[in-house]
């Protein structure tokens, strides 16, 4: 892992632009800790620079309660090389969606699994560089989407203790199966009239966890319009289960 930027923002936190490999990252610190930072991973749809906005803010956010935040840019997304497969997979949901017809899951299939198949790998290589980093440590936290990233990451990550899902994304029907083998805390974030959401699909996903301590928030509003006091219900649930 190498840094590649620093600037430090009016809020004090500290962000760092990174690379791990050929891979695009960005770090946000705490601007004062008395002990190691827990970390929070913040996942997210792909494009790194458009999506920057938003992932700040929520970095800042986390800051603010003495969390660490870090993400990295997506297989295919930004800058990334292409990932044709899934750009095929797109094309072909895009085309379905216009014609109004259902989606398949074979189309859903090859959409999002190649993703997470990469995707995961990758955010666990960026915990192996930047937990032993001064000033960070662990439990680890993930937050955000793709859901199916965050699933398989939950099971197969023994350092993450808890997770905020973000629903809103197609599921592949094996991230049901791996769904039934989380057990960590989870809170899950639906927008009930999100356009591009299968709302029934996601409240299947959440009744199929299997984590003793689950919560769903579902609020009113579209894909962008999450009430800025689940911000404030994120922070507690870290809270909880990262100090």
């Amino acid at each position: 892992m190498r840094f590649t930027s620093e600037q430090r923002l009016d809020d004090g936190v500290l962000e760092r632009g990174f690379t791990l490999g050929d891979i695009p990252g960005i770090l946000w610190t705490p601007a004062a800790a008395s002990a190691p930072a827990p970390l929070i991973l913040l996942g997210h749809p792909g494009g790194l620079h458009r999506m920057y906005p938003r992932l700040a803010t929520r970095a800042r956010h986390a800051a603010a309660e003495g969390f660490a935040a870090a993400t990295i840019e997506l297989p295919g997304g930004g800058d990334r090389p292409r990932f044709t497969a899934v750009e095929d997979a797109r094309a072909d949901l895009l085309r379905a969606l216009e014609a109004g017809g259902p989606v398949d899951d074979g189309i859903v299939d090859r959409l999002v699994l190649p993703l997470v198949d990469e995707a995961v790998p990758e955010l666990r290589d960026t915990l192996d560089a930047l937990l032993p980093l001064p000033g960070l440590g662990g439990p680890v936290g993930y937050s955000g989407g793709v859901i199916a990233i965050g699933v398989r990451l939950a099971v197969v990550e023994p350092r993450i203790s808890a997770a905020l899902l973000f629903a809103g994304s197609f599921v592949p029907r094996a991230t049901f199966e791996e769904a039934r083998r989380v057990t960590i805390p989870l809170q899950v974030l639906l927008q009930w009239d999100d356009e591009g959401n299968d709302r029934q699909m996601a409240l299947d996903l959440f009744d199929a966890f299997g984590s003793a301590e689950k919560t769903l928030h579902a609020n009113t509003g579209g894909h962008t319009g999450v009430p800025r006091f689940e911000g404030d219900d994120g922070n507690r649930f870290f809270t909880r289960h990262l100090r």
